[in-house]
């Protein structure tokens, strides 16, 4: 044999045995063959909730004076029907992610910073009274809706409006930041009404400002108003004041979430459902809007409406108004 090919008899033998000692490697995937390996051992999350289990922080935004759904209790922390229902939510979480000890982050927010604190990831969720439309549907995502409120008018008592067109080319107050007052400034426009359009920088500034007579009428969402009213205590009589019959928006309440994690709005939407099909909600419901509220003492008596009665029955995400119709 020559010594050219003893040598390649020889590293022939080596790399034999190098390749029956080595590791065998799986194969890579083939381009568009799906692995089923990866989601056994640990199912997809989505960016959310592998978050809150690397960081174990869950953050969520609340509303320090907007009884009774998002507000500060005697002890300075955060409470209300919004919050309970995030509470809920949290409690799913803790068993979901096997993270008894999660802990909850919570951030004041107001009607202007809410939606980009949302939009940003700053909040995991926006837990306070924020209307669900297909506008705001751009920039976020929105739970199932837990509420329907109904937008009105208040004026002092003596007179009664029942719509925007009886206050041509007078000064009327809503609170900045909220669909009120983009409807306000639409209908103003459209309409060629001439009202003088004042801002209230939150709900009880807006009162104020109908209050001091610097504006006519306050437009605003009916069980907002009606807790503003309940928070003046013996100053300020229900009686001063009318709130209009007729409604001139519908306003479907939801909990602000991030527009690209669809698999977290599934489990925040999971856990509402579970509240609405169990009847629960119920209980839920009468202890913020018919009862003594913690702290206050306030009692808002204020029954479930037909239009949540009905999402309760039949659960939907929609920012339809018509829907709630």
């Amino acid at each position: 044999m020559s010594l050219l090919a003893i040598v390649a008899a020889t590293f022939a033998a080596i790399s034999a045995a190098t390749a029956q000692a080595a590791p065998a490697k799986p194969s890579p995937p083939r381009s568009g063959a799906a692995s089923h390996a990866a989601p056994l051992a640990q199912p997809a999350e989505g960016p959310t909730l592998t978050r809150i289990r690397e960081t174990g922080v869950i953050v969520i935004g609340y509303r320090p004076a907007s009884l009774p759904f998002s507000y500060l209790d005697a002890q300075l922390r955060p409470t209300g029907y919004s919050v309970e229902l995030c509470e809920r939510v949290i409690g799913a979480l803790r068993v979901r992610l096997k993270l008894p000890d999660l802990e909850v982050r919570r951030v004041a927010v107001g009607s202007a910073t809410r939606m980009p604190m949302v939009s940003n990831g700053t909040l995991d969720m926006e837990c306070g009274i924020t209307t669900n439309t297909a506008e705001r549907a751009r920039s976020q995502a929105f739970s199932l809706t837990i509420f329907v409120a109904e937008t009105k008018l208040m004026t002092r008592h003596g007179e009664r409006v029942q719509s925007l067109a009886d206050l041509r080319g007078r000064p009327v107050v809503s609170t900045i930041g909220t669909t009120s007052i983009q409807h306000l400034a639409k209908v103003n426009e459209q309409q060629g009404l001439g009202i003088r359009i004042v801002a209230g920088l939150d709900d009880p500034d807006a009162f104020q400002l109908l209050r001091s007579g610097r504006a006519d009428a306050f437009m605003m969402d009916d069980v907002i108003m009606r807790s503003v009213l309940a928070q003046q205590g013996a100053a300020t009589s229900s009686e001063d004041y009318v709130i209009s019959e007729r409604a001139l928006t519908v306003e479907p309440y939801a909990i602000g979430l991030n527009r690209d994690d669809p698999m977290f709005k599934a489990m925040v939407d999971e856990v509402l459902t579970g509240l609405y099909r169990s009847g629960e909600i119920h209980a839920i419901y009468k202890r913020w809007f018919e009862s003594p509220l913690p702290s206050s003492g306030i009692n808002l008596k204020l029954p479930m409406n037909a239009a949540f009665r009905r999402v309760v029955a039949q659960p939907t995400d929609s920012p339809d108004p018509e829907r709630y119709r």
